[in-house]
């Protein structure tokens, strides 16, 4: 739980009253380099706004967000167009897969080292058969929304922080593939971590955290430590999502995950308030993952998570 700004204000105070009363030197602290500020709270209401638009898009255009279909470009103007408005660069990178156009959408926030750059991205399109909101709306709703924050916020981190949204990851990881495999190899250099979310919504959740990277791991978990939330290795999705060809390029990868199709165990419904020997998502790539398939629960955790992860990683 983050401090109110009222109750930070109280516990300064009482730190420099502290200090006083032990002959310590205020100014001494005073002049110290300050610490960027913590992450904002993500609102869970502007996550599920964003879920809630993504389905009336699939609504529109035959139920689904999926790869060269209406719905898939419709969701991916409608990011854009947020992103815009807050002060992102934005860049629209098209390709060809199974005969269809898709789309990578790229945003970069204005300044930080450009040597230095982090990324957070999840996968924008459904399968063909559902409107995809966990799967994967769920993390591009919180990726978006952690942009979002970041403008409100002004924050100025010290590496420049990048955020993407790719095309065509249920047909096997071909919007991200094609972005990696564009970089030129100093620019896959300048990549410090890449952040990768895809399905934290899952109404069975479970708390999984990828292993690819110990500080990008441990920067995860200590957040959820904080909460009192346990949390286990991610195996389902290993190698599945669009991570896969930034670790294959040796970009340094993390994420969080909610299970998909795997059962959960009783014991891990036991730390975690699942039901055992259920799916952690039943609706996974299914008609019936629509806006009723989200835990809202396991949403909120993740998309602080998500924030926190990026304000610590950019500082």
């Amino acid at each position: 739980m983050k401090l109110s700004v009222s109750a930070r204000a109280v516990a300064a105070a009482a730190v420099a009253t502290t200090m006083l009363l032990t002959g310590g030197a205020v100014a001494d602290a005073a002049s110290a380099p300050a610490r960027p500020a913590a992450a904002p709270d993500i609102p869970l209401a502007g996550v599920k706004a964003h879920l809630s638009q993504l389905q009336s898009i699939a609504t529109a255009n035959g139920g689904n967000r999926a790869h060269g279909r209406a719905g898939y470009k419709a969701s991916l103007d409608y990011v854009k167009a947020k992103l815009d408005a807050a002060g992102y660069t934005t860049t629209v990178q098209q390709f060809t897969a199974s005969g269809r156009t898709g789309y990578n959408l790229i945003a970069d926030w204005p300044g930080g080292d450009a040597n230095q750059v982090v990324m957070a991205g999840s996968h924008l399109d459904s399968v063909s058969s559902g409107a995809g909101i966990n799967d994967n709306g769920s993390g591009s709703a919180a990726v978006l929304e952690a942009a979002l924050a970041v403008c409100r916020a002004q924050y100025k981190p010290t590496k420049h922080l990048r955020f993407a949204w790719w095309g065509a990851e249920e047909l096997g990881l071909v919007g991200s593939r094609y972005y990696v495999n564009r970089l030129a190899t100093g620019d896959r250099s300048r990549i410090s971590a890449y952040l990768n979310f895809d399905m934290i919504g899952s109404p069975n959740a479970g708390y999984f955290v990828y292993d690819d990277d110990p500080a990008i791991e441990k920067t995860f978990k200590d957040y959820f430590s904080g909460i009192n939330v346990p949390t286990e290795i991610e195996t389902e999705g290993d190698g599945r999502s669009d991570h896969a060809p930034f670790k294959s390029a040796g970009v340094p990868v993390g994420g969080l995950f909610t299970g998909a199709s795997r059962t959960m165990t009783a014991a891990q419904a036991a730390k975690w308030g699942g039901t055992a020997g259920r799916a952690f998502d039943r609706c996974y790539h299914s008609s019936c993952d629509t806006t009723a398939n989200i835990n809202d629960t396991a949403l909120d955790r993740n998309s602080d998570a998500l924030a926190h992860a990026v304000w610590e990683l950019s500082e």
